[in-house]
């Protein structure tokens, strides 16, 4: 097993314990018959959140993922939510791309920068550096561990009022945010997003609605779904409880790009399909762990 592998092995399988519908997804695809076992899913990405602070942000997770051969490719605003986020293309096509999005801590009000500061302030260099990259367990064990003390539910609160993308990072760090099953490889009925949204409905899985159940890229290359992430029992500070949005699920379909149209559906390789991500996708994606997808009603 390579460096990078261990890494990813130890973030899809904390991410999995985590995230009950991950499994959850698995085992039906496997009742249903669209695979045979976990390994047949193809990793489309995994997307982490981050601050945009000194000595954090992508500045510094994003060395972890050059080191193991990934390239940095473009970058993306979402001036609404105040992130900024690039996407990482990897080394060999079986390893996901990765997505590294980063939190404009600046943009925010005095009031969320100070309780920011009072827990980032805590990391004194770039963590990362201090790292041996070619030591795949140390990697893991960084990727989850506390960067700083466990915060306050009051801060949490109040970060959460003014960016729930906040809230998000400062009490899960770097924990791995999402993976994404890539569907057009799959078999008939289940290999496009709107085909498997309806598996996923069918089998009482809930989705995220903003901006509508299939986000498509405007050339129509790149849809996207993703489930509603669901609620867990987060410990604070002083062994305060209360429940937070945990992590959730995505679902891509890249569809072959119009100068490879000819090509038999066997011959379709990676770099026949749209490639890259899309702005106003990932924009309503994000919300799969905001409080307007996670306190909707069941649908």
């Amino acid at each position: 097993m390579t460096t990078l592998e261990t890494v990813l092995n130890g973030l899809m399988s904390r991410y999995q314990e985590r995230v009950p519908d991950v499994s959850a997804i698995i085992n039906a695809m496997i009742e249903e018959g669209v695979i045979t076992e976990a390994n047949d899913i193809e990793n489309d990405h995994i997307a982490f959140r981050t601050l945009g602070v000194e000595h954090l942000g992508i500045q510094s997770l994003e060395k972890i993922f050059l080191h193991y051969g990934y390239t940095k490719r473009d970058d993306y605003y979402f001036p609404e939510k105040k992130l900024d986020a690039y996407w990482y293309a990897p080394p060999a096509e079986q390893y996901p791309r990765i997505f590294i999005s980063e939190l404009r801590v600046k943009d925010l009000s005095p009031q969320a920068q100070t309780i920011i500061a009072g827990y980032t302030q805590e990391v004194k260099a770039d963590p990362v550096n201090k790292l041996d990259l070619n030591n795949g367990q140390a990697v893991d064990t960084f990727l989850h561990s506390a960067l700083w003390r466990t915060p306050t539910l009051k801060d949490y609160l109040a970060l959460a009022g003014e960016s729930e993308y906040a809230a998000w990072v400062i009490y899960n760090r770097y924990y791995l945010n999402h993976f994404t099953i890539s569907v057009h490889n799959l078999k008939a009925g289940y290999n496009t997003v709107a085909d498997f949204n309806n598996f996923l409905e069918r089998r009482g899985f809930r989705l995220n609605d903003a901006g509508g159940k299939i986000k498509t890229s405007p050339d129509k290359g790149l849809l996207q779904s993703s489930t509603v992430a669901r609620m867990i029992e987060a410990v604070f500070a002083n062994n305060e409880k209360h429940a937070i949005a945990g992590s959730y699920v995505e679902f891509a379909e890249r569809r072959v790009l119009p100068q490879f149209a000819g090509l038999s559906a066997d011959a379709v390789r990676r770099e026949h399909r749209r490639e890259g991500f899309e702005a106003n996708n990932a924009d309503k994606i994000f919300e799969s762990t905001y409080a307007a997808q996670t306190g909707r009603s069941k649908d």
